[in-house]
């Protein structure tokens, strides 16, 4: 199947964010991962102390991705890519936390329930976007 895939990873201490394109004939030059709509009204934690829970890690890209400091209690990251292609993947860690009362695993893990409802918006080298929304397997996808 030809798509635009970003897969989260919930881990320890750090989460991770999957960038996975398999759509031939298309280059992804950005990509923004929107949480406010996300069911466990989650956030990006990344200082100790700030609006997170416990544990906290600050963003680490991987390989082509360039991003702007990401704010503690933020629930939004934009990105520019190097023109990720076919066949390409690349990814991120950072620490996301959930704001829910009453979560499923405590507010430091998140399940996909809790990131469910989240977006994704990727921006192709022709300035088109596709939009994608996280289910509860975790897994935002486009098919091109």
């Amino acid at each position: 199947m030809r798509a635009l895939t970003v897969k989260f990873v919930e881990g320890a201490p750090r989460d991770r964010f999957e960038i996975i394109h398999t759509a031939t004939g298309v280059f992804l030059t950005d990509i923004r991962i929107d949480l406010a709509s996300s069911s466990g009204g989650l956030i990006f934690d990344t200082e100790p102390g700030g609006a997170g829970v416990e544990v906290f890690q600050p963003f680490t890209a991987g390989e082509g991705i360039d991003a702007a400091e990401i704010a503690d209690g933020a629930d939004q990251i934009n990105m520019r890519l190097d023109a990720l292609s076919s066949g390409q993947r690349t990814g991120f860690t950072i620490d996301v936390d959930d704001r829910n009362a009453q979560s499923d695993l405590g507010q430091i893990r998140v399940t996909g329930s809790e990131i469910a409802g989240a977006r994704v918006i990727f921006t192709l080298a022709d300035g088109d976007q596709l939009e994608a929304e996280f289910d509860a397997e975790s897994r935002a996808k486009v098919c091109i």
